[in-house]
């Protein structure tokens, strides 16, 4: 059961507490703010390693060059103005050969300065499209800067970046790395990993002048707290706090017990923080006590399948598996019904879903069928077996010390149980989840946890062929599962370069159905960001997509 806090106290306490309670003005000096998070980053490159909680820490501290806002628009953060077809920063030009691509001009803000003063230039992008563009830098990023063939430099604040093929992401791109700290780091790299192991986030994340946000970390404990503190520097809307501290709890239950007892003065729901069923408890328990929001999002709940695992090859026992769980009576009893089932990763708030695609509703019988077709029948101790006498098992991990994850592993391991289906659990940190398991592919059967992403995001990131981390790539890209179909592929292909909407919906339908019918993971649901927050907090906006509140936390104030 969740730890409850509810301390009786006498009438004299009370008065005593009444007389020694701070003055108005004392009580509105929250220069500090306290965010309590289960996960911590194994690195700190805004470019390496697809990691949500990374991605959150350094929101408060590097600006990507465009985002979505609260209202899934994209635009400018550190850009004077977005580029579009329309104001003529974006063209169509002729590649020669019948190719086309595209010159997309990008105007930075001309106040932008690096936290060591060092102005921020179109050198700097012209420098991360470089080392982007090298295979051996083990970049993971969004939209990744591989898209573009060259970048011109203009002038200090201006560079045109020539894409290779027309795109429908030529206004997204992602943070900006300073080639005056890094460059020098990279040039020094000779072979694949070399830049990931000296650079100088990992390294000495401290260093002044790798940060042009707001914030800047001026502390930094492997594992066990960031603290940020406002760039001198940065020159938009005045930081709202002297200190802004990410505080690392694991285990979920006491990270509630700190939030409760004052240690922690708010909790994200980015997937990070307090896990759904806990936050329902708190607002129970505690309604007055926090401003609690319930934003749905885009972040998908699933499993990944081991597609060398030779049980689970088979793409019959793979959708048995889902035919055989209860995930809509699932969500319902652990969610209150604020978590919906997913068919496929795109949700259905999403501009780009289809109604059209198979969904795999729960149906023990038809999940004992395909198994028997597949060659699975139940043993003696209703465990499935093949004619080999190989049982029908495999192993689940998700990250150790999350309740609710480690709550629903036990749901579906009883659940497939039912259908001669047996799952053993063996849960590990999220450090060794994110940092090596997922994407060097060590688990033998399947590992939960989520996806974000952003509203129109290509699935390349996490299904292309090219996006499969491997030795040779310095293990970049997100497709963990290894994913590798030509017909994903080429609609991943058109759905980048389609600017009429119209057929990018058509192809997002063939993506979908391709995924649908391959069942490469186990989809779960999509979730719904439980946010807590101290009701003094003001301008605090979840978005519900992978572009975190913490990106614009310059509007983040106390009152």
């Amino acid at each position: 059961m969740p730890l409850r806090l509810a301390p009786v106290l006498g009438l004299a306490t009370l008065g005593l507490a009444a007389l020694l309670a701070p003055t108005a003005p004392a009580l509105a000096a929250h220069d500090t703010l306290t965010i309590g998070i289960a996960q911590f980053p194994s690195s700190l490159h805004p470019d390496i390693d697809a990691e949500v909680v990374k991605k959150y820490a350094d929101a408060f501290a590097i600006r990507q060059v465009t985002a979505f806002d609260k209202d899934w628009k994209n635009a400018c953060l550190i850009c004077a103005e977005l580029p579009t077809m329309e104001n003529g920063l974006a063209k169509v030009e002729d590649l020669g050969g019948g190719k086309q691509g595209m010159a997309v001009t990008i105007k930075l803000k001309p106040d932008l300065k690096w936290s060591d003063g060092v102005p921020v230039t179109a050198k700097d992008l012209a420098f991360t499209w470089k080392v982007g563009s090298d295979p051996n830098s083990g970049f993971s990023n969004v939209n990744p800067w591989t898209r573009a063939t060259k970048v011109d430099v203009v002038d200090d604040h201006t560079a045109v970046i020539h894409l290779g093929s027309v795109m429908t992401s030529y206004n997204q791109w992602d943070e900006i790395l300073p080639e005056h700290v890094e460059g020098p780091i990279y040039a020094k790299a000779t072979g694949a990993g070399d830049y990931l192991k000296a650079t100088l986030y990992n390294r000495a994340p401290t260093t002044a002048g790798l940060y042009d946000g707001p914030y800047m970390i001026t502390d930094y404990q492997s594992g066990a707290q960031i603290v940020f503190e406002p760039n001198p520097y940065w020159a938009g809307p005045k930081p709202g706090f002297k200190r802004i501290v990410l505080k690392h709890i694991e285990n979920t239950a006491a990270l509630q017990a700190n939030l409760l007892s004052g240690d922690v003065d708010m909790v994200a729901g980015e997937g990070i923080g307090l896990t759904i069923d806990q936050v329902l408890d708190l607002k129970k328990q505690h309604p007055d006590q926090f401003t609690y929001v319930f934003k749905p999002s885009l972040t998908y709940e699933h499993i990944d399948i081991q597609k060398d695992n030779p049980v689970l090859k088979d793409v019959r026992v793979r959708q048995a598996l889902v035919y055989a769980l209860d995930r809509k009576t699932l969500t319902e009893k652990l969610f209150q019904g604020l978590q919906p089932v997913a068919a496929t990763w795109v949700n259905p708030l999403n501009p780009n879903y289809t109604k059209d695609t198979a969904e795999y509703p729960y149906n023990p019988a038809k999940a004992k069928s395909l198994l028997k077709d597949a060659g699975w029948t139940p043993g003696p101790d209703g465990i499935c077996r093949n004619a080999a006498g190989d049982r029908l098992s495999f192993e689940l991990s998700t990250t150790a010390g999350n309740r609710l994850r480690e709550l629903v592993e036990q749901v579906l391991q009883s659940q497939w149980k039912a259908s001669c289906v047996e799952m053993t659990i063996k849960n590990e940190p999220p450090r060794t989840i994110f940092g090596e398991t997922l994407k060097k592919r060590t688990y033998p059967g399947m590992v939960m946890y989520g996806w974000s992403s952003n509203v129109t995001e290509s699935p390349r990131r996490t299904l292309g062929s090219d996006q499969i981390p491997t030795e040779q790539n310095n293990y970049g890209g997100a497709n963990y599962i290894a994913f590798s179909n030509p017909d994903m592929d080429a609609a991943i292909g058109r759905i980048e370069s389609e600017l009429d909407p119209a057929k990018q919906k058509a192809d997002w339908a063939i993506a979908q159905k391709v995924y649908a019918d391959q069942m490469p993971v186990v989809p779960l649901f999509f979730r719904a960001e439980p946010h807590i927050v101290p009701k003094w907090l003001k301008g605090y906006e979840p978005t519900g997509h992978g572009d975190f509140a913490a990106m614009r936390s310059e509007n983040w104030h106390a009152e």
